[in-house]
């Protein structure tokens, strides 16, 4: 969430402008300003030279990653003449950032001096004494991003820059080196995708996967590889001062994976004198076969984003919750089988070096398990580009960095919908930036979705969503008074009910709520804790508290809503077998349970009469 949504892009008229007035006087209501990606504040554009010889800026080591390492600590020493509060150390990547760089043609007078936005940056006084001395130093964590780096000092604070030290290069051993796998699902339950990131073009060197189980034979698997660049792009800031050079992004599919087992795999790039470039060694484990019953466990939340280990962009608490949710899932991953961010991914907003940083935070999680990611406003939505919905939230990046740096198994890349099967669950995962509504292609799919599932073998059916087209008691969409988004129960609540979903899932919200087994705004069910018998209603749960700033909730509770929390957490569902099913809400500052339930339900259940969905019968016959 963070942008406050835009206004309707599939019509609606006037209740569509109405929704949108409602939305801007909340967005402001509630101060969704502190959402501001911390990057855009630097007005790059604005940048003056005025290099001091008594200014200076030392980094070192100047070489990274001689062991292989991806990720390294530098340590910068500067200096200024006149030290004041405002000043800052940037980092720069490529090293070499002045206007020469800029798109177009160069050498006016009249242009901009510095084109791309720094990837981090620190405030000076963040080393104590500078403020008295002139003289400070500070540690930044870099991660190998295919480029050098630079270190720049300003004065003239954010937003009216002068840039007065730059620092000698550095760089890693080997800057293109392949990095952070992220694992998925594919479109068959027996196949796994592995997807990196590399400085390798599929004329430099060949990029494959090597796996296999313990004890056997390792078998090699070709990759493919795509990038996208400027133009692919559809707005600022990614088309401009937030532009980085993404590298090579190479997906292999693993296919025929035996249920269950372990493998192994590494990924790597042969260059053309036959020597083979590796990345780190990893394992994980195939998917269970769809109906078998063995011990299942899923992780769900959304709006996480990325945070910086050393501090950088910090100070206007952009995603104060990030890092948490990340170790607390990595403390616990050996008893985690899938995970689903369903949505406002990175909040890179336009600013691609923000991706490679993402990756790399959640590198341990996706390496070992399916990391399943649904769009959300900060992927997709930009004006005249096809999302539904027309605001600039994704800062022109218009869904092209979702789609290419993670594999989905979506039909087409562009429309993020998509099933995957995963044991007794099915999960039907539709985009919200695109329309639902019923005559659409989407809503076909989730019909499809819904009905094809086997419910003897796979009786979990989970929808998930970034926005929330089910129930909310947010500030936000209270304030609107339909507590979801406009229509989008009326166009999917007989669905959900017609084929007793379980349990829906959105983000969007940054805090955490579960309703009753609910239908048409009334609880199914008195209970809270342990729920039996037949699927009166879906259990529906905002998850949207994985990192980004929080967001407030109606002052009073609708009479649907069970448990609801403004802080960080996830859901963990672990399915027992066909009949029994844990759900717990864990916050992300321990890893402890402060919401949960249980569900025992048979077959017999699922077939049973509810409300507005009883199959016709015939009398028996006398």
């Amino acid at each position: 969430m963070g942008g406050g949504g835009g206004g309707g892009g599939g019509g609606g008229g006037a209740a569509w402008l109405a929704w949108l007035l409602v939305v801007v006087a909340a967005s402001a209501a509630v101060g969704h300003g502190g959402g501001v990606q911390p990057l855009s504040r630097v007005a790059i554009h604005r940048v003056r030279v005025a290099l001091d010889a008594s200014g200076a800026v030392r980094a070192s080591p100047s070489l990274l990653g001689t062991q292989g390492e991806d990720t390294a600590w530098v340590t910068v020493d500067f200096a200024a003449p006149h030290a004041s509060d405002g000043d800052w150390i940037g980092v720069f990547s490529p090293s070499n950032f002045n206007a020469s760089t800029c798109p177009g043609p160069s050498g006016s007078d009249s242009g901009p001096v510095i084109c791309s936005a720094p990837i981090k940056y620190q405030l000076a006084n963040y080393s104590s004494d500078y403020g008295k001395t002139g003289k400070g130093t500070l540690k930044f964590q870099l991660i190998n991003q295919r480029q050098d780096f630079s270190f720049a000092l300003f004065t003239g604070g954010l937003s009216n820059p002068k840039l007065i030290a730059v620092s000698n290069k550095i760089a890693f051993a080997n800057p293109k080196a392949p990095v952070y796998p992220r694992l998925a699902q594919g479109k068959s339950w027996n196949e796994m995708t592995v997807t990196w990131t590399s400085g390798y073009d599929i004329k430099e060197a060949y990029p494959f996967v090597e796996w296999g189980m313990k004890w056997s034979p390792p078998m090699r698997t070709a990759a493919g590889t795509v990038t996208f660049d400027r133009e692919s792009l559809c707005g600022e800031p990614a088309r401009t001062v937030g532009w980085r050079d993404p590298g090579f992004i190479h997906t292999a599919f693993l296919t025929d994976l035996w249920p269950n087992k372990e493998y192994y795999y590494k990924i790597g790039h042969v260059l053309p004198d036959g020597k083979i470039v590796w990345g780190k060694f990893y394992s994980f484990k195939a998917p269970p076969f769809p109906g078998q019953k063995s011990l299942q466990r899923v992780v769900i939340f959304g709006d996480m984003g990325k945070a910086e280990r050393d501090g950088s962009n910090e100070y206007s608490n952009y995603q104060p919750g990030s890092l948490n949710t990340t170790d607390t899932l990595i403390k616990d991953l050996d008893n985690i089988d899938i995970v689903f961010h369903i949505g406002d991914i990175t909040y890179a907003n336009g600013y691609i070096s923000q991706w490679d940083q993402f990756t790399q935070q959640v590198e341990p999680i996706t390496a070992r398990v399916p990391y399943m990611i649904a769009s959300g406003n900060h992927e997709r939505d930009w004006p005249n580009s096809g999302s539904f919905f027309n605001g600039t939230d994704s800062g022109g990046e218009c869904g092209v960095l979702a789609e290419t740096m993670y594999y989905t198994p979506t039909e087409n890349r562009a429309n993020y919908w998509y099933k995957t099967d995963y044991g007794m669950f099915r999960f039907c995962v539709a985009d919200s930036e695109h329309d639902w509504r019923e005559g659409t292609e989407q809503y076909a799919f989730i019909e499809s979705c819904l009905a094809t599932v086997d419910r003897k073998k796979q009786p979990w059916l989970v929808f998930i969503a970034h926005r929330v087209l089910g129930y909310s008691s947010g500030f936000f969409y209270g304030a609107g008074g339909a507590f979801a988004e406009p229509t989008a129960r009326q166009s999917l609540q007989r669905l959900w009910q017609r084929h007793r979903v379980d349990l829906a899932f959105y983000g969007h919200v940054h805090n955490y709520e579960r309703t009753c087994p609910v239908y048409d705004g009334r609880c199914a069910s008195p209970e809270t804790s342990r729920y039996s018998g037949a699927v009166g209603g879906t259990i529906h749960a905002v998850v949207g508290g994985g990192g980004s700033h929080l967001s407030n909730f109606t002052a009073e509770a609708p009479p649907w809503s069970v448990y609801r929390e403004m802080d960080y957490g996830f859901v963990k569902l672990t399915a027992f077998n066909y009949t029994s099913l844990l759900y717990e809400y864990r916050r992300s500052s321990d890893g402890e349970v402060h919401d949960s339930f249980t569900v025992h339900r048979e077959y017999r259940d699922v077939l049973a009469c509810v409300a507005d969905s009883c199959p016709p019968t015939i009398p028996t016959a006398t």
